[in-house]
């Protein structure tokens, strides 16, 4: 996708409107449309930039920088009792807009919201395989 199509990068350049709660020349921070909680908030660079992977470590450090400035604000504005940060990279992880963000989710003791985590075990060798196979690519 190029940034001209996307509609993240049209709503870091102001042609979409969006309710923003932080903006600066490497970031903007709004509401997401459809919050799990009061106060989601997607933080992402204004460059376009699709996963983490593609991005450059300098870019990544200057968002990341803000998020705590930014999550600590909204749990705060929100009353939470904490979050969640995520950044989904990719369609099977859920990546719906082909460009970088981070969500920033507020949380309430026992709100039902990520109460199971789907892990399992591996099976005899497979971890070490695995890592094997990672660190080749390193």
């Amino acid at each position: 996708m190029s940034s001209k199509d996307c509609i993240f990068c049209k709503i870091a350049s102001g042609q979409i409107p969006a309710v923003k709660i932080y903006e600066d020349e490497v970031v903007v921070a709004f509401l997401d449309i459809g919050p799990v909680s009061d106060g989601h908030t997607l933080v992402m660079p204004c460059k376009h930039v699709e996963k983490v992977h593609n991005c450059p470590a300098e870019l990544l450090e200057q968002v990341w920088s803000r998020l705590p400035k930014i999550a600590g604000a909204i749990i705060s504005a929100v009353g939470a009792d904490g979050y969640n940060v995520l950044c989904n990279n990719g369609r099977a992880a859920g990546q719906v807009v082909d460009h970088l963000h981070f969500h920033i989710i507020p949380r309430k003791a026992g709100d039902g919201v990520f109460t199971q985590w789907p892990s399992h075990k591996y099976g005899q060798g497979k971890a070490e395989a695995i890592a094997e196979r990672i660190r080749s690519k390193l």
